[in-house]
């Protein structure tokens, strides 16, 4: 099947833009930005929405401060990010608006984004524009975040932000080309992956560090976006800014970078779940963890431990033999857990004083992180 075929009923993409495709020589683009807010509007024009994930804020701010500061001088960075994000923005305004485009910023932090009522209200957000013609800006709040609560780089933030607003196509432009089984900078036999069916060992094996020192994603974040878009049934395409009306050409099913084809699809619910910042960790026994991986839910018997401060409803790591297996959204508070960590569900409500539901974790609200 032609890509064509494979991307002919894509309705919705989410266009990742990384630092390098954005300045060149120092500066910021217009050229560029301006060349993909034609592309965007072409692809409007054919009934496709288009949302965007922008980086390059805090590369714009440390550049108009005329700073350079040391790797982990943090509050400067912060510092550059609020001052080179509204710089940022204008600039995409003003590529926009000469498309008869309106555009709308929107600031993310996980844990915001951890919490489930809030990330119902970015669904809310996002629809909003979308059917009121306004193209949805994104990018990570650096201006506040630490390292704890942070989504790590915006592959991964694109890639959730495809699976949360049900994309189907996530375009990752970058300055390489996309997918090859070395390194094409060192090695020139080096042979082009132009489809992935399913990002496994032999895949990640490709993968190496970036290399530009701008950006911080490298082809490992990107395979890891990739298995974001898959269970949520969007392709990805990674492909070079470079190329002449490269997102238009993705999107239009052009034979144009690596397509990464999508696997099973996963309920929303459990997409939210498995890229929610977790508030604690629950550690479980040996019995428990077959019950996990057999896809049944978590008995307060098979807990031994519990570790950190969460709420009724917020989500935790579940732990066996020092590895993290799943993640789910927990019936009870940690302390509620504690105290019935061990014992039979039937002692809950003489435990507790009230009657609550005999599982710690649902099934239904669990996903697993291993196979």
């Amino acid at each position: 099947m032609s890509r064509k075929e494979l991307l002919g009923d894509v309705r919705r993409v989410v266009i990742k833009v990384g630092t390098t495709s954005l300045i060149k020589d120092g500066a910021v683009s217009s050229d560029f930005m301006d060349s993909l807010a034609e592309q965007v509007s072409r692809l409007r024009e054919e009934g496709r929405e288009v949302l965007i994930v922008t980086s390059g804020a805090v590369g714009i701010g440390l550049k108009a401060m005329g700073v350079r500061p040391k790797p982990n001088e943090m509050p400067i960075r912060q510092a550059a990010a609020s001052v080179g994000q509204s710089i940022l923005m204008q600039k995409w305004s003003e590529s926009f608006q000469k498309y008869g485009i309106l555009t709308a910023q929107v600031l993310l932090t996980l844990d915001v984004y951890s919490d489930r009522e809030s990330a119902i209200n970015l669904n809310n957000t996002i629809e909003s524009l979308i059917s009121n013609g306004v193209v949805p800006i994104f990018n990570e709040n650096d201006a506040v975040c630490i390292t704890e609560i942070k989504f790590g780089d915006n592959d991964t933030l694109s890639a959730i932000i495809a699976s949360r607003a049900d994309a189907d196509l996530l375009i990752i432009l970058s300055d390489i080309d996309g997918l090859y089984d070395s390194n094409p900078g060192r090695n020139k036999n080096a042979k082009f992956i132009p489809v992935v069916r399913g990002v496994d060992d032999s895949i990640r094996a490709m993968a190496g560090d970036s290399e530009s020192g701008l950006g911080t994603g490298g082809m490992k974040t990107k395979l890891d976006a990739a298995v974001i878009c898959g269970e949520s049934g969007c392709n990805m395409i990674i492909a070079s800014s470079r190329a002449y009306g490269v997102a238009y050409r993705a999107a239009a099913g052009d034979e144009i970078g690596t397509l990464f084809l999508s696997g099973n699809e996963i309920s929303k619910k459990r997409r939210w779940i498995r890229s929610a910042h977790p508030s604690g960790r629950i550690y479980i026994d040996s019995g428990a963890k077959d019950a996990v991986l057999n896809h049944k839910s978590l008995l307060p018997v098979g807990i031994v431990r519990i570790e950190g401060d969460f709420g009724k409803g917020d989500v935790a790591d579940i732990v066996s033999d020092g590895a993290v297996i799943a993640k789910g959204i927990v019936s009870y508070s940690s302390k509620e857990l504690a105290s019935i960590a061990g014992r039979k569900s039937h002692e809950i409500e003489k435990l507790l004083g009230y009657r609550g539901h005999s599982d710690a974790v649902i099934s239904e609200n669990m996903v697993l992180l291993v196979s």
